[in-house]
Order: C-alpha cells, then structure tokens, then sequence
C-alpha cells in the first residue's frame, strides 16, 4: 500500500479499513515505514480521531505485531491493572505486590514516563540492580515463584506499540483516545489476562482533562477488552493535586515502601485499596491487613530480590538516590489549601530532570518534590507546602517558583 495515500485518508477525516490499518502496523514495526511518516498519522488520528471499529482493529493489528503470554495449564486467575497516567501515580508499586497475596498471577507490563507522567519502569529502576528487562521464561517462572512480575515489553510483545509509545511523547500525540486505548490494550491483551481493572484519571494532571472525555476513554477500553473476551472494570477517579505527597522516581518508591508498611498517605492507600477489591478474591479490610502485617511488603521484597534489585536498600530508600539540593518550599498564605495543581507539579518535575522531552532523555532519579501538603490542609504563612529535590540551586529556584504557580489556599 501507497503509506502517504493512507496519511492523506485519515487526514481528510476517512475512516481506514482493516487492511490499511495493519499494513501501517507491519511496515512500521518492520522498520519500512519511518518514523516522520507514523508522526503523520499519529498527528492526523489526533485531529480526525477513529471510530470503534478502527480502534479495535489497530488494537487487535498492534497486539498481533508480536507474542502473547501463555502459562501452565494449572495457572490461577490472571489479573492486572492499568492507570491512564498520573502525578505522583505510585499505585501499582503497592498494588501489584498486594494482589499477589490473594493468590493471583500479576504479570504487570508497565511503561516508562509519558508527558508528565511518571512512567513505572523508571520508578521501578530507581532500586539499585533492579532488572525490567525478562523474558517470557523469566516472567512465568516469578509468577510460578511469587505470583507477580513487573516488567517492560519484551521484544517480542506488542514491538509496534514499543516503537509508538515512545514516539507519542515526543509528538504531541499522547491525549488521543484512539492512541491511548491501543496501547493500554494491546499490550494488557498481550498478558492473556482474565480480569483488568482500569484507573482512568480525569483532571489537570490527566491526558483527559474533562470526565466526560475520561468516560469516552473507559468505555473504549472496556469495549476493545470485552470484544476480546477479557473482563474489564473501570474506576474513574480525578487527578487535580498529586496522587500521595510524593512525585519523582526515587521519592515516588519511598512513599511506596511507606504504604507498604502500613504508612504513608491515605489518599493513595484509599486508591490501592478500591482498585484491588474490583479484581480481588478477598474484601477490603483482608487486603488492609496485607498491607499492616508485612505481607505485602514481603511480596514487594522477594519481586525486587528475583529481579536482580537489592532488596536491602528498600530498608533505606530515601538515602539511595539523595539529591545534591532539596529546598523548603512555604506557604505564602494563611488558609485552607484550595489548589496544588497537578499538571503545575508534572511540568516542574519534568523541568528538573524527572520526566523526558525527548524520546533518548536520561532519566534524573532523585529529583522532584516530597511533603506535598494536600488540598484541604489548614496551613500559617510560612507553613511547609513542599519540599524540591533538585540536582543545583538555580533548579530548585525555578521549581519552587513553578510550583507556587498552581498552589493556592484561602
């Protein structure tokens, strides 16, 4: 097929057959296709969006551009769950270990950091020798062993969405339903799952800012998932201030291993709790207790210990990754805090090092702000609203500055 006749199509707003669609996935994936041509399309799907039917298509060609998991026969319940993206978005770092003790398969497919979202395998790779790079072998032999691997994609899993996911970011094309929906799903579908659970964020620091489009999203997702006979829920939830009171790679783990011990903030530990008892076997106060008594962290010990991490440094985290700058961040009002903008938040850390703006960007692990207050927080003129982890003064006083920008209180 002519791949600019294709690009023309959906430019003019034609919707693109079956055909079209999984040429574009095969010669992109192959290499035949560049990557200012698939920008090209990313940008006219954007504009000119696709229909159900070409979303399920795209999906089912992206998922079909590599492998599918498959397991033993006596394998339990296969379950996992996935966020549209948010700040300071920790969650999977608690859930994933917590369901494992309900005696479920987690194979957890994560990605790295997209727009102002942090992405879970930079999160992840911030513990010292931790390896996100296991095969299918390796994956199943975890799961066998502790019940749940997080990983990145394979080569041989869903490669077109590895090339496009990356290439999104870096485009301007990542709030697009049609893109979204695609990658979440072929990559999740590629697990084999039975049952997933959806986190679609809505708000200042979401790719969909309105419910409403949160909604659209949800419902393409449930209805590329179902076509594909796996059990979908989804939770809508807002993500107008951080999640936790944490954003930043390595701060972002350390309010994880908090939660884990039963600590930390309860906004995130409200979260992890809803999202697990969608796919659960148990109720809410037994995944609690998981989270009190140790079991969970145990869980979170021995996936970081079988995945080359030391396990050890979980015990003194917020020493392994210390920033040469880590600046107060007070209040200049008296009042209830009314606003802590999550995207002001996103696009500041990105600024400091956390995040990319460009596909090849190097990730800085310990930069990003801690003791955020919350929305609803009573805070005095001069009150911590925050504190920067910044690799030089000059960042830290931008970041400050930046982040003041989206906090407000009356």
């Amino acid at each position: 097929m002519h791949i600019p006749s294709i690009i023309e199509r959906k430019r003019d707003g034609h919707a693109l057959t079956d055909e079209e669609i999984r040429e574009v996935i095969v010669s992109y994936t192959q290499g035949t296709m560049p990557d200012y041509q698939m920008s090209a399309l990313a940008m006219a799907i954007f504009f000119r969006g696709m229909d159900a039917r070409e979303t399920t298509s795209l999906t089912r060609a992206m998922l079909e551009s590599g492998e599918r998991m498959h397991y033993p026969d006596d394998a339990p319940r296969i379950v996992d769950k996935h966020s549209t993206g948010g700040v300071g978005d920790k969650v999977s770092l608690i859930l994933a270990p917590l369901l494992a003790c309900d005696d479920l398969w987690i194979p957890m497919i994560s990605g790295r950091g997209l727009g102002i979202t942090g992405g879970t395998l930079d999160k992840l790779e911030s513990i010292p020798g931790f390896r996100v790079g296991l095969s299918h072998e390796e994956a199943v032999r975890q799961l066998q062993s502790i019940g749940v691997v997080m990983m990145g994609q394979t080569g041989a899993i869903c490669p077109a969405d590895k090339k496009l996911y990356a290439l999104r970011d870096v485009t301007a094309t990542v709030p697009s339903i049609p893109l979204i929906t695609s990658s979440i799903m072929s990559k999740k579908l590629a697990e084999s799952l039975d049952t997933l659970v959806l986190d679609v964020k809505y708000g200042s620091g979401a790719f969909m800012k309105a419910r409403e489009e949160a909604g659209a999203l949800g419902e393409a997702m449930r209805e590329v998932g179902e076509a594909m006979g796996v059990t979908i829920r989804v939770c809508y939830n807002a993500m107008d201030e951080p999640i936790g009171c944490a954003v930043g790679n390595a701060l972002e783990v350390a309010e994880a291993i908090d939660i884990l011990r039963g600590r930390g903030p309860r906004d995130v530990r409200e979260l992890v709790l809803s999202l697990a008892s969608e796919v659960s076997q148990v109720d809410a106060a037994q995944l609690g207790r998981w989270l009190d008594d140790g079991t969970a962290l145990g869980k979170f010990r021995a996936m970081v210990a079988s995945q080359g991490g030391d396990a050890a440094s979980l015990d003194r985290f917020e020493e392994v990754h210390r920033a040469p700058v880590i600046r107060e961040i007070r209040s200049p009002a008296s009042g209830v805090v009314t606003c802590v903008d999550a995207e002001t938040v996103g696009r500041a850390c990105i600024a400091l090092g956390a995040g990319r703006s460009r596909a090849d960007d190097a990730i800085d692990p310990a930069v990003g702000f801690d003791r955020i207050v919350k929305v609803g927080a009573a805070v005095q003129t001069g009150d911590l609203a925050a504190r920067v982890h910044a690799r030089d003064e000059a960042g830290a006083i931008e970041a400050e500055k930046r982040f003041l920008g989206g906090f407000a209180c009356e």
